[in-house]
This record gives C-alpha cells, sequence and structure tokens, in this order.
C-alpha cells in the first residue's frame, strides 16, 4: 500500500510476537477460564481471608479440641484447639509462595543455563547437559529430600530443593527451542547484518521462546505445591507451629478416623489449587505453545 509516495510494508501474521497471538488466543480459551475461575477464589482466601478471620492461626484454645465443624469454627479445630480455617488460610499464604517463589527461583537459573547451552553449543552444551542429565537421573521427589535433608528442614530450604528439581526442566526446555529458534532465518540474517550474541538473543531468540517458558511454569506450580506439601508431611518442610497446608494434612492423618475434617481440609485445597495450575497450564499450552497451533 502507497501512503504519500512511500511504500508501507503491512507487517504480516508470523510477523507479529508469537506471545501476542497467543494471547489472543488464550482470552478465548475455556480451559484457562475454568483455571482462573478456580484460582480466583483460592487467592482472595488466601490473601484476604487472613485479615478477617476471628482467630489467629497459633491461637489455641484447651477447651475446644478436635472439635467437629461448628458456627464458631466453620471447619472445626485441631488437636491444640487451633481453628482449622484460620490455619488454612494462613498454610495457603505459605504453601503458594513457596511453590511460586521455587518456580521463579528455577527459571531465573534454568532460563539462562537454556540459552548459553543452546545458543553457544558445542562444548558448553555437551558439559551442561552432561551435569542437566545427572541431576535428571533421580527421581524428583528423591532428589529434593536428599537436598533437604543436606540442608536441613525448613520451609525456605525446601523451596531452594524444589527449585533445584525444577532447574533441569526449565534448562533442557529453553536449550531446545533456541536451537529450533535459532536456524530459523529471521536470526541468521540479524547475524549477518553483525548484531552481537547478545542483541539476537534479546531482540530475536528469548520472545519467540517465551511461550512455552510460561507454560512450563504454570504447570510447575503444582508440582512445587505437591513436592512442597510431601516433604513437610514428612517433617522436611515446614515446622510446628507453622502452618502450609502439607503439614496439616500431616497432623491430621494421625487422627483420621476420629477427625477426618484436619486432613479432609488441607487435601481439598491442595488438590483445586493443583488442579487450577494444570488447567491454567494446559489453557496456555493450548494458546501459546507453537507445537499446539495448527492450521496457522
Amino acid at each position: 500500500m502507497a501512503r504519500s509516495g512511500i511504500f508501507v510494508v503491512a507487517p504480516t501474521r508470523g510477523m507479529r510476537p508469537a506471545v501476542v497471538r497467543g494471547l489472543q488466543r488464550l482470552v478465548r480459551d475455556r480451559l484457562t477460564l475454568v483455571g482462573l475461575l478456580l484460582l480466583a477464589p483460592l487467592g482472595v482466601l488466601v490473601l484476604i481471608g487472613p485479615l478477617l478471620g476471628r482467630y489467629g492461626p497459633d491461637a489455641i484454645d484447651a477447651m475446644a479440641m478436635l472439635q467437629p465443624p461448628t458456627d464458631a469454627h466453620w471447619l472445626g479445630t485441631d488437636d491444640l484447639g487451633r481453628d482449622v480455617l484460620a490455619r488454612l488460610m494462613a498454610g495457603g499464604q505459605l504453601s503458594l509462595s513457596v511453590g511460586l517463589g521455587a518456580v521463579l527461583l528455577a527459571v531465573v537459573v534454568g532460563l539462562p543455563l537454556g540459552l548459553l547451552s543452546g545458543y553457544l553449543g558445542g562444548v558448553v552444551d555437551e558439559v551442561m547437559m552432561r551435569l542437566i542429565d545427572s541431576l535428571m537421573a533421580l527421581p524428583p521427589l528423591v532428589l529434593a529430600l536428599t537436598i533437604t535433608a543436606v540442608l536441613g528442614s525448613g520451609l525456605l530450604n525446601a523451596m531452594l530443593a524444589i527449585a533445584v528439581v525444577a532447574v533441569p526442566t526449565f534448562t533442557r526446555l529453553v536449550r531446545g527451542q533456541v536451537i529450533s529458534v535459532k536456524q530459523r532465518e529471521y536470526v541468521a540474517a540479524a547475524v549477518a547484518v553483525g548484531v552481537r550474541p547478545l542483541g539476537v538473543v534479546a531482540r530475536h531468540i528469548l520472545p519467540n521462546i517465551a511461550s512455552p517458558v510460561i507454560v512450563q511454569a504454570s504447570l510447575g506450580v503444582g508440582f512445587a505445591m505437591i513436592t512442597e506439601s510431601s516433604l513437610s508431611f514428612i517433617g522436611l518442610g515446614a515446622q510446628p507451629p507453622t502452618a502450609t497446608w502439607g503439614s496439616m494434612v500431616q497432623v491430621g492423618f494421625q487422627y483420621l478416623e476420629t477427625a477426618p475434617w484436619l486432613a479432609l481440609a488441607p487435601a481439598c485445597m491442595i488438590f483445586l489449587a493443583v488442579l487450577a495450575f494444570t488447567m491454567l497450564g494446559e489453557g496456555l499450552r493450548g494458546a501459546l505453545d507453537p507445537a499446539s497451533r495448527t492450521g496457522e
């Protein structure tokens, strides 16, 4: 199209960033919508709920131990008379924080490692992949248990252990995407005109590999929450009196026959949170993952 003697080339569909095209599909994706609808009340519960609750998460009432759900305690009380709902909301903040924090750390470490490995190739790629393969040789939970046992129990160490377990996944994902993207014509053209490697990675490679990283991060939060719950269940995560959903399940498991609400309430929250992040991740995959796009 010509305008004032100047020819303006309209951008083609393929020239738009993959994330922009994906976001347009994301707002129409039902699976993503369901995941967000599940996450919204959970987010309100754990962020705003503790401010509105009538009881503190660590407030002990010796006269109300192991009470079933009542008007005073909507989800009952635990073995020390603490309100289960109050601890559920407070524990949700920590469980979600650990899950999100572990994934963020894994992305911060795994993304640059994958970029270096995929872009440089050669000896750097070979050495890095052998190290990543050695980490992935152990089952994730076993590796997390080993790291936590070495570092010591506690939520911070549990989060670090989960992040270390997740780093290989992000590293291999990013490496594979970089190897694929750097072979495309626009990357070769940028190199040919003298763009520095850092500029090539920042301007031409990173924006085009963001979609699968976002998808994996969303799916990874659910895995991180399950792993944190497992570590807390065996005493390597949150330490008393700190409440997380995993530690609450551990306490409630001892009273499963006499006070099942102690374990069922946090177990249901873990299930709903993991389901929500999984559905959100699958929705993001359908909207953003290039491998899932057909007919475009």
